[in-house]
């Protein structure tokens, strides 16, 4: 994989969570992870609290398969670019370490600066898909 094609990976990732169409949502799924890629989400500081306080540890948000991740993405889009709160874009170059892809984002409002953002770490399989995604949103 060139640093164009990282590049290309990363700008494709970030689209995915702001395509409206969700055939094209669903496709671009297949496209990007293996069939059992998982999808792991560092929770925010409250959502970990609130696991905390029932009994939960280190907890971590996960999605796998081809249905989970759709599900995951077509609320995220709901919630943060469907109500035009937010889009994603990427944010510098990605980077890849042999079979790791670590690249960064950001979540923007309409016409204006970047509020926040996280960085991604794709661990890739021996086809270039995605086998999991390691997201560290803040």
């Amino acid at each position: 994989m060139t640093e164009n094609s990282v590049q290309e990976l990363a700008e494709r990732f970030v689209a995915l969570w702001n395509e409206p169409d969700p055939g094209l949502r669903r496709k671009a799924i297949e496209e990007l992870w293996a069939q059992d890629g998982v999808h792991l989400l560092h929770p925010p500081q409250e959502i970990r609290e609130m696991a905390a306080g029932l009994g939960f540890d280190g907890s971590v948000l996960e999605a796998q398969g081809y249905d989970a991740i759709e599900t995951r993405v077509a609320r995220s889009h709901a919630e943060f670019v469907a109500s035009g709160q937010l889009t994603f874009r990427p944010a510098g170059e990605a980077v890849r370490l042999r079979n790791v892809v670590k690249l960064a984002w950001e979540a923007v409002p309409p016409g204006g600066e970047a509020a926040g953002g996280g960085v991604d770490v794709l661990v890739l399989d021996e086809h270039g898909r995605i086998e999991a995604d390691y997201m560290f949103p803040g």
